[in-house]
């Protein structure tokens, strides 16, 4: 079973989520409405809480994880994820935030205790490091990832677009997967 509960705590599922069989999402886990979890994906909220919200597509080969909290750490960091984000493939989100209406490039890392407030883009392969945070309304790119420059109207305009393009793509897989 790819959705599992741990420690007392299973996932929570919106509306029209679609987890491929080839992900694993457990523990203290919810997921927003009409969400897509793509192949090789884990989703692990075994220590902490891990929050997803609509509409939010994670690609194939991500983890997404916490930190746990511990003497170094009292309070560990959940890890929030808004609505409306692409998160490209083989990303690692790491016990941070993530605001609405961002696109996270493939084979990026983001750090704990990181924000990507809303309407950023995170260039492919960038590091964002621990504690940093990434104002709205900007591309940012390299390791560690630095503001570039400020977005256009265009590219605010893409967020939507591809969370809605990932509903409808995952409409069709769920309607194959479920016609069998």
């Amino acid at each position: 079973m790819n959705v599992r509960p741990f420690g007392g705590k299973t996932p929570q599922l919106g509306r029209g989520v679609f987890v491929d069989p080839s992900s694993v999402v457990l523990g203290d886990v919810t997921i927003g409405d009409d969400c897509s979890i793509w192949p090789a994906v884990v989703v692990r909220g075994d220590m902490l809480h891990i929050r997803i919200g609509a509409r939010t597509s994670v690609q194939d080969g991500s983890v997404l994880h916490i930190t746990h909290a511990g003497p170094f750490n009292p309070a560990g960091y959940p890890l929030v994820i808004g609505d409306d984000v692409t998160i490209g493939h083989k990303v690692l989100l790491h016990g941070c935030t993530i605001g609405n209406r961002a696109l996270i490039g493939m084979g990026s890392i983001i750090m704990d205790g990181a924000v990507v407030e809303d309407e950023v883009i995170v260039g492919a392969g960038s590091l964002v490091p621990a504690n940093r945070t990434l104002r709205s309304g900007h591309l940012y790119v390299g390791s560690p990832a630095r503001e570039i420059r400020t977005l256009t109207d265009e590219e605010k305009a893409f967020f939507t677009y591809s969370a809605n393009n990932y509903v409808r793509l995952k409409d069709q897989h769920m309607a194959e997967e479920w016609a069998r």
